[in-house]
């Protein structure tokens, strides 16, 4: 089986008036055969609701051979959403592959020196800690140079 990533886009109309327009978005990406990411994006298109218009009258879906159209007839105009599917060629954006891990280095027979021990902190005479170390009482509590 052919494995490739898919986009699924939808394009629709946008605004009112002179300020309508449309846009285009990809929804997700696919991975997986053709008809995977046109059963993903027919599934998508059955559920999507537009916001135009408000009180839709008449909803329709239609098929095409790179996807699905959406024609919402409201009181006055009818909305258009186009759901397509299209193969993924390039991706400005898409993560890198991981780096491949380094190749095990062989075995070595040679000792290794043992680390030195780890070296106190300086502990302030007088103040009282807890077993792990840690102050009691904050140096900064109680400094009057703090805001």
């Amino acid at each position: 089986m052919d494995v490739r990533t898919w986009g699924l886009v939808m394009e629709m109309t946008v605004g009112l008036g002179e300020r309508k327009h449309t846009e285009a978005y990809v929804m997700a990406h696919v991975s997986g055969s053709r008809e995977d990411a046109l059963e993903e994006l027919e599934r998508r298109a059955r559920s999507f609701t537009p916001e135009h218009p408000r009180s839709p009258k008449r909803r329709r879906l239609l098929r095409k051979e790179d996807g699905f159209l959406l024609v919402v007839d409201g009181a006055w105009q009818s909305y258009v959403t186009r759901f397509t599917v299209a193969e993924l060629l390039e991706d400005s954006a898409a993560p890198k592959p991981a780096p491949e891990p380094p190749a095990p280095e062989p075995e070595s027979t040679a000792v290794e020196p043992e680390p030195e021990p780890d070296m106190e902190p300086d502990v302030e005479p007088g103040v009282e800690r807890y077993a792990d170390g840690v102050p009691v009482r904050p140096t900064w509590l109680g400094r009057d140079d703090l805001p």
